[in-house]
């Protein structure tokens, strides 16, 4: 790996922001799926939740998000499941969508723990999804059209969300577990390793403050190998 392509990564790494994600509610058009994580790559967001309750949804968004190397989609068949998940990490749960109760998307503070639900390009955030929600955000439109496209709409919410959580610091300390960060400089700094890692099903080494690859010679031999059939265990 050379020493950019190491710098580039940890740089990613020092600035994702693993308690802000968006959870996409029974979004199916594959280039939207597909600019929405493109976006959150941008801003920081680690992973992103979508919620596909039937098989052509799941099967066409997991072509999208399939492409991105960055950006985790942890797939739900249901809102609810969603929603624990969610809860189970302390965020702020967000919906875009019209109500009585609906405020400026940037008049929330998201500096805090959060998720932003937003709806597919039909139908909007579904009933379960509004219900979900601790407040209901808007992006105010004077205009004719009622409504943005669902990548336009999360882009606005995410760049409010980096600005505010630049302005208070929360870029540029890592906040990954050392783990994860190990996999991605292994699996993106040395992907034909990695590749063979993964077919031969040999564990990934550690990768040094340098970007190389620490592995013993066993591990080496193992590589070099044409094929490596792990023991079978008693």
């Amino acid at each position: 790996m050379s020493p950019e392509r190491f710098a580039r990564i940890n740089e990613m790494l020092d600035n994702r922001q693993p308690d802000l994600t968006l959870c996409l509610d029974r979004v199916h058009k594959t280039n939207n799926i597909a600019a929405v994580i493109r976006t959150a790559d941008a801003v920081g967001i680690h992973q992103i939740h979508a919620v596909w309750p039937d098989i052509e949804m799941r099967v066409s968004g997991n072509t999208a998000s399939g492409s991105q190397q960055w950006v985790k989609t942890v797939k739900h068949y249901h809102m609810d499941d969603a929603q624990q998940a969610l809860r189970a990490q302390g965020m702020q749960i967000l919906a875009t969508t019209f109500s009585d109760s609906a405020v400026d998307f940037r008049d929330i503070d998201y500096t805090r723990p959060t998720a932003i639900i937003l709806g597919n390009e039909h139908d909007g955030v579904s009933p379960e999804g509004i219900a979900a929600a601790d407040q209901h955000i808007i992006i105010p439109m004077i205009g004719m059209v009622q409504s943005l496209n669902v990548s336009v709409a999360s882009a606005l919410v995410m760049y409010e969300a980096q600005r505010q959580r630049q302005a208070a610091g929360l870029y540029g300390t890592r906040k990954l577990d050392e783990a994860y960060c190990q996999t991605m400089l292994f699996e993106q700094g040395h992907p034909i390793y990695a590749k063979a890692c993964r077919r031969k099903n040999i564990p990934y080494p550690q990768v040094d403050h340098e970007g190389q690859i620490l592995a013993d010679d066993l591990w080496w031999e193992k590589m070099r190998s044409p094929t490596y059939h792990p023991p079978i265990e008693a």
